[in-house]
Parts: structure tokens; sequence; C-alpha cells
């Protein structure tokens, strides 16, 4: 499985709009490509910190491609989604799962 990483930093008051972009438009659209395996997104947790982390999980990298393109390093930040932030990530990185562990309970 491979793991494509990703951050913005959305602009302060704009926090609630990113994710409900994410909600709405993105996670559905990947939801619908064929080798997508999920998505987390993590917020900072420092009060005056906006910064996203978005994961997105997929079955290898071909898969990755059929939502990023040929350049798979090449960020997908859509003109609407790039109005909310402040700044972005214009690469993603990605990683193979080499260890997964649930979370605990």
């Amino acid at each position: 499985m491979i793991v494509r990483l990703w951050t913005g930093t959305a602009h302060r008051g704009e926090e609630a709009e990113y994710l409900a972009h994410l909600r709405e438009a993105v996670i559905p659209e990947i939801r619908a490509l064929p080798g997508a395996r999920g998505v987390r997104v993590l917020r900072g947790v420092e009060p005056d910190d906006a910064e996203f982390v978005v994961m997105t999980y997929w079955a290898d990298l071909e898969a990755v491609k059929g939502f990023a393109g040929a350049d798979a390093r090449v960020a997908v930040v859509p003109p609407e989604a790039q109005a909310l932030l402040a700044r972005f990530d214009r690469e993603a990185q990605h990683f193979e799962v080499a260890l997964d562990e649930e979370a605990f309970a």
C-alpha cells in the first residue's frame, strides 16, 4: 500500500471551509477511483495552528497516478482549495506502508 502525504495551511478562520471542501469535493472524487483505499486528515493541535496533513491511501503507485497524473509527485490543489489556503506543498510525498497497527482501544 502507498500513502500519499501532503500538507497545507488554511487561512485563519477558513479551516472549517477547507475541511468541508475535502469532505464534499475531494474525498468523493478519490473514493470513486480504482485503487483508492482511504483518506485521513490531520490538523495541527496547537491553538493557532491551521496546518493540515492529508494522507491518502492507495493500492499502488499506478493508482496514485489515476488521481495525480503521470507525475505522481505533483500536488492536486484545485483553485477553490487554493483560495482557502495560505500556503501548501506543490509536491506530495509517497511512502510504502512498512508497518501498520490499528489504533489501540
